[in-house]
């Protein structure tokens, strides 16, 4: 360390929901802690999300709603700071919130009540925070670590990273993190966009594009990756949520979840009418309305715009009692289960979270702390830890925040 830094216990760099609650969580315990971010507007992840609104947890979560190339991983912080617990914080602020629907938690008013819960909890122990700070260089002292940015030179005992992903750069999501852990000799999961639309050629893309705007109720799930022993491989969990189809593909929650899962060369399965039984339907129409259409019969368990595309691009014409059963079986299969290949999906521009991110077989699960350099941190979306769609990403933020502010506050103890 050198005599002409600026010296904190802990400097925090990225000044989002991990990064700020962390700040909070060890300065309520003395801990002298600097918050730095290259942005000069913070909090802009939280400021769009949830619609401007903030799905700001989920009261369903397990470790199960995560991936991560070590699925448990993420079970100590997530017990160790549950949705209740952070639930507590936005009650006891007055904080205004409602559950729309699967357990997802959203301020009524808007984002800027979780923002502004960050920041005057940081106030209150007195964080100080920087922006528009750009990091020119970090090392490894026997004492901590030295960090020379645009405008100062910092000394700290703990550095904690949490620069958060790739996704949406408009907002100046970087790979620093990423960056910094291979600095320091921790192995990086390839990131990838996740919670992302997907994009489809063809007779696919062109449906897309002529439907823009459509939305139904769909059933979504990435098809089973192959494996040698097909009995060993897992199924990817389906979603049932809204379906929307856009200029460029396939949108809605349903698609975001399944992304998670979807990898290029593999398609996905959509059931265009979940709960119902369609073989059953369809015959019961060819014995009693045999004279109707087959596609005014579509047009009843589908937006009538999809129903007619379908239709048009399929063949379903003619009356239902001139279809032999082996074809109206065909037609209730593809409507229950729709395989489609996407070829790519919108990327980081459009994609919620990244997948991947610094390898957990690096970092300790009860402090997010580096096995191998001594008081380096990474929380949040940085790490190989991603949530389903619907509040679990911003619980892992404050799970493995409070995490790591246990783990400084311990050494400075």
């Amino acid at each position: 360390m050198t005599d002409r830094a600026e010296k904190y216990d802990a400097l925090i760099i990225g000044a989002g929901a991990a990064g700020l609650f962390c700040a909070s969580e060890a300065a309520k315990q003395g801990v002298r802690v600097l918050v730095i971010d290259h942005a000069n507007k913070l909090c802009e992840k939280i400021r769009i999300s949830g619609g401007g609104r903030c799905n700001f947890t989920n009261i369903h979560t397990q470790a199960e709603n995560f991936l991560s190339d070590n699925p448990k991983f993420c079970v100590s912080a997530l017990k160790g700071f549950t949705p209740q617990h952070f639930i507590e914080r936005v009650d006891a602020e007055n904080i205004k919130w409602h559950e729309k629907k699967l357990g997802q938690l959203f301020c009524d008013d808007s984002a800027q009540d979780i923002i502004d819960l960050l920041l005057d909890a940081c106030a209150r122990h007195h964080v100080a925070i920087r922006t528009g700070e750009i990091v020119a260089s970090i090392s490894h002292t026997g004492q901590g670590f030295t960090v020379e940015t645009s405008g100062s030179s910092i000394d700290a005992g703990a550095l904690i990273i949490a620069t958060g992903g790739k996704s949406i750069p408009k907002i100046g999501a970087t790979g620093f993190g990423y960056d910094v852990a291979k600095q320091f000799g921790l192995n990086v999961i390839e990131p990838r966009p996740a919670l992302v639309p997907l994009t489809f050629d063809g007779d696919v893309k062109a449906m897309a594009h002529d439907l823009a705007g459509v939305s139904i109720d769909a059933t979504v799930r990435a098809a089973k990756p192959p494996t040698p022993n097909q009995k060993k491989s897992k199924t990817p969990p389906a979603f049932q949520e809204g379906l929307l189809f856009t200029h460029r593909g396939l949108s809605g929650p349903s698609i975001l979840q399944a992304s998670n899962y979807w990898k290029e060369g593999r398609s996905i399965i959509v059931d265009l009418c979940p709960g119902v039984d369609t073989q059953s339907v369809l015959k019961g129409h060819k014995n009693t309305d045999g004279s109707l259409a087959i596609q005014k019969i579509l047009g009843q368990l589908l937006p009538k715009r999809l129903a007619a595309k379908l239709a048009e691009l399929d063949g379903y014409h003619g009356n239902i009692a001139d279809w032999p059963d082996k074809k109206l079986e065909a037609l209730a299969r593809r409507l229950k289960a729709w395989e489609i290949m996407p070829i790519g999906s919108e990327g980081y521009r459009t994609a919620e979270v990244t997948l991947g991110g610094v390898d957990t077989n690096g970092l300790h699960s009860k402090t997010m702390e580096a096995k191998s350099v001594s008081s380096l941190y990474f929380i949040g979306e940085v790490v190989d830890v991603t949530g389903w769609l619907g509040g679990y990403n911003f619980q892992w933020a404050w799970a493995s925040a409070h995490a790591a502010a246990r783990g400084v506050i311990a050494k400075k103890l």
